[in-house]
């Protein structure tokens, strides 16, 4: 009988000592937003970065199949081209969307 006595005893001031760590729910909440915007910048920043390289890499594709005189190089150009804007466009509306 003893031992279960202690057992609740522990138990209900384990309760207790957390219910004294806890923390006010608004205040999480406001920290993890301000996280979340931290490392969404970082995001939206390492998007353009990416879009700029994809850039570099899709001319230098570009010019040499233009000239080597390849007929398809219009269509290389075109596919280059809009990766790098779609990277830049969805960067940006994600950017206006959350409101960062």
């Amino acid at each position: 009988m003893k031992m279960q006595v202690k057992g609740i005893l522990s138990v209900l001031f384990l309760f207790l000592v957390l219910d004294g760590f806890s923390q006010d729910g608004s205040a999480g909440i406001q920290a993890a937003t301000t996280n979340l915007v931290t490392y969404f910048a970082v995001g939206v920043t390492l998007m353009y970065a990416i879009g700029a390289v994809l850039g570099l890499v899709g001319a230098v594709k570009v010019y040499q199949k233009w000239s080597h005189g390849d007929h398809d190089t219009s269509k290389v150009a075109a596919s280059w081209f809009g990766s790098c804007i779609f990277l830049v466009i969805v960067a940006t509306v994600l950017k206006s969307f959350f409101g960062v």
